[in-house]
């Protein structure tokens, strides 16, 4: 059991966290017919384009900075009581002009529900801006663009989601460009759909700090050992992996011969109610499935908070409550 283990989560898309009782509510609320989505207390999909259209779906029935505040207080707190001492939040402002709702209004509501959880709980929160691949490359440039002047506390970091197969990681490069000129840290979803060649275009042409998920670099031994050598930390999701086949069960995942080739990883959920995890359940995998001893997944940990986009003093704040 890893119940009493202290956590830290540095990917997890945050319309991907709303529990589908929450979203029922909501799509209620908006008269939205949620059959095509939620069928019997779950969210409907069945591979990662239908995944995309059902997340979509969800997204489309949180309109409202106040909606933004209950999701995000409400599974900040989840976590919290998961002995959860961090979490940074995929935020996507896409998702919010689609139903009208301006970025600072979006991102007003976030840090509402931020702020309300940290009240509450004491955990702490960032948001990380997410670039839409599928939008293509000039919506994700003028993203990072817009990024790059708006300026929020809680607003640390940018990243590229979506559609992996669509596009090259070349055509997005500049957007990273920007937001690293800006003084945001990087992160890219690359390695989930596509092969190793995507993490090795990552590593290369966007120069992350951190990738999200890169587990299909274990395809390329040599890119392994490079991504090791740089120190790039993996933002490992095993539960999303396996709910979207990136492998076909837990004995197939890499994390072990990651870990074993020297490459720094953290514990995370992605989209949990999506497939059916959370990021305690992660923990339990990690542990269960995978054969991690506690010292292990307490390095995880301390991982994801070297590696998370905060100021150092809160950075050593969090150090000290992982060591208490």
């Amino acid at each position: 059991m890893t119940k009493h283990l202290k956590k830290a989560e540095l990917h997890c898309h945050v319309e991907g966290a709303a529990p589908p009782a929450l979203t029922l509510r909501q799509a209620e609320k908006y008269g939205v017919d949620h059959s095509v989505f939620i069928r019997d207390g779950a969210y409907v999909w069945h591979d990662f384009t239908s995944f995309i259209a059902c997340y979509d779906h969800v997204a489309s029935v949180f309109r409202t900075a106040d909606d933004y505040a209950a999701l995000t207080q409400a599974y900040l707190c989840e976590l919290a009581a998961e002995n959860t001492i961090y979490s940074e939040l995929f935020i996507s402002p896409d998702h919010g002009e689609a139903v009208g709702l301006a970025p600072e209004d979006y991102i007003g509501g976030l840090a509402a529900g931020i702020a309300a959880a940290r009240q509450e709980t004491g955990i702490e929160c960032r948001m990380i801006i997410i670039g839409e691949r599928h939008l293509g490359p000039e919506n994700v440039l003028r993203r990072a663009e817009w990024a790059a002047t708006f300026d929020h506390p809680l607003i640390t970091g940018f990243n590229m989601a979506g559609e992996e197969r669509m596009n090259r990681v070349a055509d997005y490069a500049r957007a990273f460009d920007v937001v690293r000129e800006a003084g945001l840290g990087i992160t890219i979803h690359a390695g989930e759909l596509c092969g190793a060649f995507s993490v090795a275009d990552a590593v290369e042409l966007v120069k992350p700090s951190r990738i999200g998920h890169g587990v299909r670099a274990i395809e390329d031994p040599e890119l392994v050992k490079r991504i090791a050598d740089l120190g790039i930390v993996l933002e490992v999701c095993p539960g999303s992996n396996i709910a979207l086949q990136v492998f076909p069960d837990f004995a197939s995942h890499p994390l072990r011969q990651l870990v074993q080739a020297g490459v720094p990883v953290t514990l995370n959920s992605d989209d949990p109610p999506f497939f059916h995890t959370s990021l305690a359940r992660e923990y339990e995998i990690a542990a269960d499935e995978l054969g991690f001893s506690e010292a292990e997944i307490d390095a995880m940990t301390r991982t994801a908070i070297e590696a998370a986009f905060v100021d150092e003093e809160t950075r050593q704040a969090l150090l000290a409550k992982l060591a208490a």
